[in-house]
């Protein structure tokens, strides 16, 4: 196993790639779909069944957690990694998307940021500085960025603005890291939807240097079409031997969408919040397991999917637990939900590999429209 952090990319099959990050507690192959776990936990799953569906990487989210039950207190017990029973990687954002979600709750200066806690309306303060130090104490594998990601749409002038703050919050964010081995900064692309705005930012991380790159400021509201044409050209603006991070994407459309246009790793909610809301993914489409018609199915929701919601339950049972508001049905549905994203990226890796991306997206797509689909 490595000691230190590295990327191999294996293969590309137009702009698609799929690789390997080796990392001192597992390699990570690429493209990866990475399970948000934001208070250390990926809500309603055990760490080993996530673990089970395929999943090289978690997330988890430096903002809850230095609220509660706190950086220092994680640090005390061992370490994120022995705190919630995962001897996997762990990549940490920075916090800087919540803290800028809060709106009237938070002030931005060159330094950082101050805020209160959605908890207890506690104040803090957010910098670059502090956000090293509470991913250090996590003791993630990969580390994030401080940067400032405005919501969509805005002007240009504050998009630039932003970006080149963000651009030198990143250079004192890799003062910071300092000399980690076997752990790994991403540098964070902002710009928006301005091509050239991404490009400066995409060149002003490529000076400082990084271990990874990520493509932020997107899924913020501008809908799969804007973004897609900016993965058109914000991925390749990044280091071919690096790899590239698009930050809370998506619905597997949004994901199969940005792995052709480059992007290797993923992160997202939607699979394990749908699955506590009932919705579920499948092949053939979004299935609302609440809706009246599955009440008598004995058919799984998917004949060709292994987790333990297909395998071991029909639709009706799954309808009855969810209208009944019983714990195992987001559990069961948040572990398919799981399982099926990560089927996308191990299809994905293997038609990449053997240069048949294409057909594959075209399979992909041609089940979907099939349609096993609930109205939302």
């Amino acid at each position: 196993m490595s000691t230190e952090f590295s990327f191999d990319l294996n293969a590309t099959d137009g702009r698609a790639r799929t690789g390997v990050m080796h990392t001192p507690r597992g390699d990570i192959r690429t493209p990866a779909f990475m399970p948000v776990g934001t208070a250390a936990t990926v809500k309603a799953m055990m760490p080993e069944s996530v673990a089970s569906t395929g999943a090289d990487i978690l997330l988890g989210n430096t903002y809850h957690l230095m609220l509660r039950p706190t950086a220092e207190r994680i640090d005390r017990l061992g370490g994120l990694h022995r705190f919630m029973n995962w001897d996997k990687p762990i990549l940490t954002d920075s916090g800087g998307f919540q803290v800028m979600s809060l709106a009237g709750l938070r002030k931005l200066t060159e330094e950082g940021v101050t805020f209160q806690s959605h908890i207890d309306g506690s104040e803090h303060k957010l910098t670059p500085e502090r956000s090293m130090e509470i991913q250090a104490l996590l003791g993630s594998d990969i580390v994030m960025c401080f940067d400032e990601c405005p919501a969509l749409p805005a002007d240009r002038d504050r998009i630039a603005s932003s970006m080149e703050m963000s651009m030198r919050w990143a250079k004192r964010s890799r003062e910071a890291f300092g000399d980690r081995p076997g752990h790994a900064l991403f540098g964070i692309q902002q710009g928006g939807l301005e091509q050239d705005l991404r490009g400066q930012s995409a060149e002003a991380l490529r000076e400082i240097g990084f271990e990874g790159y990520a493509v932020g400021g997107l899924a913020v509201g501008e809908g799969q079409e804007a973004m897609f044409d900016c993965l058109d050209y914000a991925p390749e603006q990044l280091p071919v031997d690096k790899p590239r991070y698009l930050m809370g994407v998506g619905k597997p459309d949004d994901i199969v969408g940005a792995v052709k246009r480059g992007i290797d790793m993923m992160d997202c909610v939607l699979p394990s919040r749908s699955g506590r809301t009932g919705q579920v993914f499948t092949r053939k489409g979004v299935v609302n397991i609440k809706n009246a018609r599955h009440a008598d199915d004995p058919r799984p929701l998917d004949e060709n999917c292994p987790c333990p919601a297909c395998s071991n339950y029909s639709r009706a049972y799954l309808h009855h637990v969810f209208r009944s508001q019983e714990m195992i049905s987001g559990m069961l549905l948040t572990w398919h939900n799981l399982q099926y994203y990560q089927d996308i990226m191990a299809g994905m890796r293997g038609a990449i590999a053997k240069g048949n991306f294409d057909a594959w997206e075209a399979d992909f797509h041609a089940d979907r429209a099939q349609g096993d689909i609930d109205p939302l």
